[in-house]
């Protein structure tokens, strides 16, 4: 005990130093600052000290909702304030008015990150300790137990192989250091068809994707399209797939997910963000994070550098032309910087917080990786530096539990994995849609196109919108009007749906004719659209094409064969041969959804390169058959069950498995995991 602390003491008073130094240096440099000598700079550094261990932690506690709603740019204006303050003491030093002041707190936080990354004069944990802590103690939020809880960390888009090469190469060291050591093991499983995360994380955290074809389909019986990640289409299927009792249902927290899990603690979750019952003052999911006084400062640098490097990368690509590649322009290099620098700063301190609450059970989604890999490619230079950056923040994350109330186990996972190629468009010269439209349109069909959201991060900044529009006061309405308009439906009222409507989910087409009730079989189409089911299935980029015949049923056609998948009859070459040896199960089911699509598409997929050709404009893409996009990853401790040999199939199975960890850590209201016949993992 009285080692540590000498330790603290020695770290806070280098720390203290090297901040006089700083300020010293930025005194010379920066208008509108002054300091009189080292000494001035040296008391400031210790006043500075004092205010954010004393008074930042109680300034904090009430200007939390302001500090939130103001998008953290309040807090920046309160580092000013105290900075002000401060230098009104006349001992030498002078800071001519607001502006300066934010200035030189976000000069002196870059200044500081950098020197105590080289010196390893990290003090993050300090802020935890004697604030967060603090907090919980006072607000008797922390249950202390000796029953383990259990941390689901999910890395969103991170295929098995990918993350077996970045163990191997220094991408992952962290997680690296868990496998060496033979605490965790790495094991892989499959997904269903619809390899996207809505679908996965139904699956995960509620055991059920059932009837979720894919990330964004036509709903004849609602006249509209269904978005998962809008939050209202998203609220909308947690309906539908939970039965009260998912994965996060006992005090558990989600942290940045599509679903929730049931989870009573939730923040920036898609299917929550609506809620206006939610209990809690606003911003406290967020204390984690403003707990820390100059948190968001260095979060606002590190934004600012996040843009400066995706531009230097996407330059980069230009000048080796590198390929595949797409415009990375508009505003890209903002959603980057909310995804990989600002959500994963908020899910850090969130799930840090609930560790030293002691919460049971908590589940968040790191999308970071996803995005990136989407616009840049999945194993590309800067993809894989976004990935070393995820694994830092699950370290940290991981030294926290050494205060926690309880102990935990850290499970770290993906819902999907990602395959690259050249788009259908880059590749063919023109977009689904464009092939459909050119094949029916005769000067009176209406085709309708939509892809699926492809900036992820885009669909996260949309709930933190919604979820601030939840809350009263001015700033609350305006948000909530903002998200309105977001919401509104994909057809406006009172507006027939087009005729024929064509969606994307990355390599996954999907086809339907929303004004023709249930669904058109094989043979009307042919007869009402002749041609089309010719041009699809024998088209290069097209692996195969699903639909129903009257005759036959569920039909898998390809340009030299077609599976009949109702009575397992393959007639010719069998297009799903190079889908693997499920693919059959995996289409047969979907087909059984009620909100099946008239045609689903698959494109082709190029076994040789490894490559698929995306419905949409991404290098790397997830959704449908084909590549790593179906083989995630689980890397668990080494002490929790996990069925031998390599056939885990499907999101529900894996929530199965899940649950029987929590019934065998001692968990109440968790089942055991029992495989039984009908489980395809155990075929």
């Amino acid at each position: 005990m009285r080692n540590g602390s000498l330790h603290r003491i020695g770290r806070l008073a280098s720390v203290t130093l090297l901040d006089a130094i700083l300020l010293l240096l930025l005194a010379a440099v920066l208008p509108g600052f002054s300091a009189d000598g080292f000494g001035a700079a040296l008391a400031l550094a210790v006043l500075l000290g004092l205010a954010n261990a004393l008074v930042w932690p109680l300034m904090i506690r009430f200007a939390l909702p302001f500090t939130v709603l103001t998008l953290g740019l309040g807090a920046l204006v309160l580092n000013g304030l105290v900075l002000l303050a401060i230098a009104e003491i006349d001992y030498g030093v002078h800071v001519r008015g607001l502006g300066s002041a934010i200035v030189v707190t976000l000069a002196l936080t870059v200044l500081s990150a950098v020197s105590n990354a080289i010196l390893a004069l990290d003090n993050g944990d300090l802020w935890y300790r004697h604030v967060v802590i603090r907090q919980l103690k006072r607000t008797k939020l922390a249950v202390e137990s000796e029953t383990p809880g259990l941390l689901f960390l999910e890395i969103d888009g991170l295929a098995h192989e990918v993350l077996r090469r970045a163990l191997r190469d220094g991408n992952a060291p962290a997680l690296a250091h868990w496998v060496h050591d033979g605490s965790h093991r790495l094991e892989r499983w499959e997904t269903d068809w619809s390899s996207q995360t809505g679908a996965c994380q139904a699956g995960i955290l509620h055991g059920d994707n059932h009837d979720m074809p894919a990330f964004r389909w036509w709903e004849k019986d609602r006249g509209k399209a269904i978005v998962t990640n809008h939050p209202r289409d998203a609220a909308e299927l947690e309906r539908r797939h939970s039965d009260g009792r998912g994965l996060l249902h006992a005090d558990g927290a989600s942290r940045a997910n599509i679903l929730s899990g049931d989870a009573p603690h939730s923040m920036l979750t898609m299917s929550t963000v609506l809620d206006r019952k939610r209990q809690g003052r606003l911003g406290q999911d967020y204390f984690a994070y403003f707990a820390s006084p100059y948190g968001v400062a260095l979060t606002f640098m590190r934004c600012l550098g996040e843009i400066v490097s995706e531009k230097a990368s996407a330059i980069q690509q230009k000048r080796r032309d590198v390929r595949p590649r797409i415009d990375r322009g508009g505003s890209y290099p903002l959603m980057r910087a909310f995804g990989t620098v600002i959500q994963l700063d908020l899910q850090v301190a969130a799930v840090t917080a609930d560790v030293l609450a002691g919460r049971p059970v908590v589940y968040t989604t790191f999308l970071a990786y996803d995005e990136v890999a989407h616009h840049s490619g999945v194993e590309r230079p800067d993809t894989l530096a976004v990935l070393r950056r995820v694994d830092r923040a699950i370290a940290r994350i991981a030294s926290a539990v050494e205060h926690a109330p309880r102990p935990y186990e850290l499970v770290v996972l993906a819902d999907h994995g990602q395959s690259q190629g050249a788009t259908f468009l880059q590749r063919y010269d023109e977009s689904l849609e464009q092939l459909v439209r050119r094949v029916v349109e005769n000067g009176e069909a209406k085709v309708a196109a939509a892809t699926a959201e492809s900036d992820e991060s885009r669909g996260q900044l949309r709930a933190g919108i919604a979820e601030l529009g939840t809350r009263p006061g001015v700033t609350g309405r305006a948000a909530k009007a903002l998200a309105d308009r977001q919401e509104k439906a994909q057809l406006p009222p009172g507006e027939e749906p087009p005729e024929i409507a064509v969606m994307a989910s990355g390599n996954l087409g999907l086809i339907s004719f929303p004004r023709e009730q249930g669904r058109v079989t094989l043979e009307q189409i042919e007869q009402r659209r002749p041609g089309l089911l010719d041009e699809l299935r024998n088209h290069d980029g097209i692996g195969f094409v699903l639909v129903r015949s009257e005759r036959d049923g569920a039909v898998a056609l390809g340009p030299r064969g077609r599976h009949l998948l109702d009575r397992g009859v393959v007639e010719g070459e069998d297009p799903l041969a190079p889908f693997g040896p499920r693919a059959a199960d995996h289409v047969r089911r979907t087909d059984g959804f009620s909100h099946c699509p008239d045609i689903v598409v698959n494109s082709r997929y190029w076994s040789a390169v490894d490559e698929v050709a995306a419905f949409e404009e991404l290098v790397g893409s997830h959704g449908g058959l084909g590549g790593a996009q179906a083989l995630p990853f689980v890397l668990h401790p080494a002490s929790l069950l996990w069925p031998d040999g390599d056939q885990v199939v499907g999101s529900g199975t894996v929530h199965r498995i899940f649950c029987g960890w929590l019934h065998q850590l001692g968990h109440d209201g968790y089942e055991p995991f029992r495989p039984d016949a009908e489980d395809p993992a155990f075929k």
